[in-house]
C-alpha cells in the first residue's frame, strides 16, 4: 500500500522544513521527485541528498511567484518525463506585524506566494491531469485559517483562502479523476518556526495547548502527504487533513 512507483511529483518550497520532508517521503515510496526552490545551490544540494539514498530526483530552481517561469518549467517537465502525477503546493512565507502597521507590500507578497501561486500551478497541472484522466493536487494550509492569532492577518487569510481553493478544485476536477486535498499542520518544528521554538513562553504555550504535549515533526506531515498522493486515497477529495497533535481541538 501507499506506493508511488514511477509517478512524478513536484513539491514546491522543498529545500527545507515540511517541503523537504514531503520530498523525502514521496521519494522513499517510489516517486520521481522534483525539488523546487529559489536558491539553485540549495535545490541542487537536496537533489544530491535524494540521489545518495537511491531516490529519483531532479532540480527546479524557480520562484513559484514567477508564473511564466513556473509554467515553462512545468511544461518542460511534462515533455521530459512524459507524465506529471502529483503537485504539492507547499511553498509559503510568513510576516508578522500588528494589523494597523501591516505593510501593503508585505500583504501582496504573502498572498502572491501562499495563495496565488498555488492557484496558477494547480490550473496548469489540472490541464495535464485532465488530459490523462487523473492526478493528485495537495495544498499545505494551516490550522491558522479556521482559527487565528494576532499579528499574522495575511498568513491566516492566505491559508483560509487556500483551504477554500482546495474544495473548489476538488469539486471541479473530481469528475476528471483528479483529487485535491489539503494538509493543515499545527506547530511543526521547522526552520520557519525556529524563533518561536526559541521563545520560552511560546514554546511552553504550544506544549501546554497541544494534547500531544510537543511540537510536531515535519515527517509526521509528510506521512499525510504520502497517503493523499497514493491510490489508496482515491476516494478522498476536498478534505483538509489536520496534523496538529490535537491543538485545534483543545480549549
Amino acid at each position: 500500500m501507499f506506493r508511488l512507483d514511477g509517478k512524478v511529483a513536484l513539491v514546491t518550497g522543498s529545500t527545507r522544513g515540511i517541503g523537504w520532508a514531503i520530498a523525502q517521503a514521496l521519494g522513499a515510496v517510489g516517486a520521481h521527485v522534483v525539488v523546487n526552490g529559489r536558491d539553485a545551490a540549495a535545490v541542487e544540494a537536496r537533489v544530491e541528498e535524494l540521489h545518495a539514498v537511491g531516490t529519483a530526483a531532479e532540480a527546479q530552481a524557480v520562484d513559484v511567484t514567477d508564473a511564466a517561469a513556473m509554467s515553462e518549467a512545468l511544461t518542460a517537465l511534462i515533455a521530459r518525463a512524459g507524465r506529471f502525477d502529483i503537485l504539492v503546493n507547499n511553498a509559503g512565507i510568513q510576516y508578522r506585524a500588528p494589523l494597523i502597521d501591516f505593510p501593503r507590500d508585505e500583504w501582496d507578497r504573502l498572498i502572491a506566494t501562499n495563495l496565488s501561486a498555488p492557484f496558477w500551478l494547480a490550473q496548469q497541472a489540472a490541464r495535464h491531469m485532465i488530459s490523462v484522466g487523473g492526478g493528485r493536487i495537495i495544498n499545505v494550509v494551516s490550522v491558522l485559517g479556521p482559527i487565528a492569532r494576532p499579528t499574522i492577518p495575511a498568513y491566516v487569510s492566505s491559508k483560509a483562502g487556500l483551504a477554500g481553493l482546495t474544495r473548489s478544485l476538488a469539486v471541479e476536477l473530481g469528475p476528471h479523476g483528479v483529487t485535491c486535498n489539503a494538509i493543515a499542520p499545527g506547530y511543526i518544528a521547522t526552520e520557519m518556526n525556529q524563533a518561536l521554538i526559541d521563545d520560552h513562553e511560546f514554546d511552553r504555550f504550544v506544549i501546554s495547548r497541544a494534547p500531544a504535549g510537543r511540537w510536531g515533526d515535519p515527517a509526521e506531515v509528510a506521512a499525510a502527504a504520502v497517503f493523499l498522493a497514493s491510490d489508496e486515497a482515491s476516494y478522498v477529495n476536498g478534505h483538509v487533513l489536520t496534523v496538529d497533535g490535537g491543538l485545534s481541538s483543545s480549549l
